[in-house]
């Protein structure tokens, strides 16, 4: 399988996303759009797009951010989706597919940076994408907002601060507003690159050291745990 990666920033890196499609010998390729790098011109050329998160948001315009390219983003979604491939966006991207489906993102309740846990719907437990998560999972939280949701989508789960941490837009599109592919080096990246300073003034918000001392293996596992059962229902369907 090929996987394609659309990346909006340095430090907003695929994390265990990238590890779990290096680990099972799959091709791999990047638009890391901060290097200027062209978001894919032939969808045909990917089984999954993975796209993911940045502190823009699906407003951000060009005059904003110069390498940002919200419509451009959204239109590889939709050929992508409409070509029957896998999609996963996540936080910033996750948004972006909700826009591409014509459901516009809404800020969340609360700020959420850390690790804190999602609880499942009655439609998550019985999704067999998700039944390996249980009723609630530890996972990593790095944001302010989160996805729109279409008339056919479905929560599959929620968190205290955040109604929409993860949806099923289809069969093979998932939208994670969570950050279950943080790892410590990943994690030291994002804190130098976000004012935690105000941490304590927030209900969600983890301080600096103690993001660094979060373990967040398991959650990287069950991460894979879903990609490898979406790879299979992407397999059987080809």
């Amino acid at each position: 399988m090929h996987i394609h990666f659309i990346i909006h920033e340095h430090f907003e890196a695929p994390g265990a996303y990238e590890s779990w499609a290096k680990n099972r010998d799959f091709t791999i390729s990047y638009s890391k759009v901060y290097q200027g790098d062209p978001l894919p011109k032939n969808v045909d050329d990917f089984d999954f797009l993975i796209v993911m998160g940045g502190p823009q948001d699906p407003s951000t315009s060009k005059e904003q951010c110069p390498h940002f390219d919200t419509k451009g983003e959204q239109d590889v979604i939709l050929t992508a989706i409409d070509a029957g491939k896998a999609v996963i966006g996540v936080c910033l991207g996750s948004q972006l597919i909700g826009e591409a489906l014509g459901a516009q993102y809404e800020h969340s309740p609360e700020r959420e940076v850390g690790k804190f846990p999602i609880n499942l719907t009655k439609e998550g437990l019985t999704h067999p994408l998700f039944s390996h998560f249980g009723s609630t999972l530890d996972v990593g939280h790095w944001h302010n907002d989160m996805p729109g949701l279409t008339l056919d989508s479905k929560v599959i789960a929620y968190s205290e601060g955040c109604p929409r941490q993860i949806v099923a837009y289809s069969d093979k599109v998932f939208g994670f507003q969570c950050h279950m592919e943080l790892t410590k080096e990943l994690v030291s990246l994002l804190i130098q690159n976000d004012d935690l300073s105000r941490a304590a003034e927030y209900r969600f918000v983890d301080e600096a050291d103690i993001l660094l001392n979060h373990d967040y293996y398991e959650m990287n596992l069950k991460l894979h745990e879903f990609l490898d059962k979406l790879a299979q229902r992407c397999q059987a369907t080809v």
